[in-house]
């Protein structure tokens, strides 16, 4: 059952941001500014990598109270000796073929300035998710466009697939505010949840279904 929670101003918000990006040992020790108003938190500043980045802006997600996050840092990645575009594609390649949940041989890298551009076909959107994840690790990189495309190999059955995404997320998340909805093949998921972190949950529950498409988020983060 959902327990109601006080709505925290954004002095509490912001001081429990600093706590979690000076907590997270992936968050190296670096200059990341701060601002809060209405529950939207926005960072700024700069880091050197990407992952970096992303885990900056996770460690905002998981404060209980946030309601948005606007990313503006920016990634300086160091002077890598002789690595180029060429390289950095190689080194996502291999990253992928790594990964053995990924169909690396239905995917194809590109690099332009420490920029890492995905493409492709894969099955299930859980493996589009995984494979940016992968390229976001990698040293080097300034950021990830995700151009790749989910086509199941079968269509889903709406009110099957709708019954086991809404039986999902109660039995994981616990709560009985998220409501799915199947439109074709895509899955519309509505309601409250209480963190950015259940939200991505939820996310990650409806694009494991089998036959999904696409994912249209709709939840509302209220701490």
């Amino acid at each position: 059952m959902d327990t109601a929670t006080s709505t925290r101003t954004d002095p509490e918000i912001h001081r429990d941001v600093l706590a979690e990006l000076d907590w997270d040992p992936q968050v190296p020790p670096t200059v990341v500014g701060v601002a809060v108003l209405h529950g939207v938190v926005t960072l700024t500043g700069s880091v050197d990598s990407y992952a970096h980045r992303w885990a900056a802006v996770r460690c905002a997600q998981r404060i209980r109270g946030v309601r948005a996050v606007a990313d503006d840092i920016e990634v300086r990645p160091p002077d890598l000796p002789g690595q180029t575009d060429t390289e950095l594609a190689l080194a996502a390649g291999r990253a992928l073929e790594w990964d053995s949940f990924v169909p690396a041989e239905r995917l194809d890298v590109t690099a332009a300035n420490g920029w890492l551009i995905l493409r492709g076909e894969v099955e299930f959107g859980w493996q589009r998710r995984t494979a940016e994840r992968e390229l976001r690790r990698l040293r080097g990189v300034r950021g990830v466009t995700n151009l790749v495309e989910v086509r199941p190999a079968r269509r889903p059955i709406g009110e099957r697939v709708r019954h086991d995404v809404q039986r999902a997320v109660s039995r994981i998340l616990g709560t009985e505010r998220v409501q799915a909805r199947v439109r074709g093949d895509t899955v519309v998921l509505s309601g409250v949840v209480r963190s950015w972190r259940e939200r991505d949950e939820a996310e990650r529950i409806a694009w494991s279904a089998p036959g999904v498409r696409a994912v249209d988020d709709r939840l509302v983060v209220a701490g």
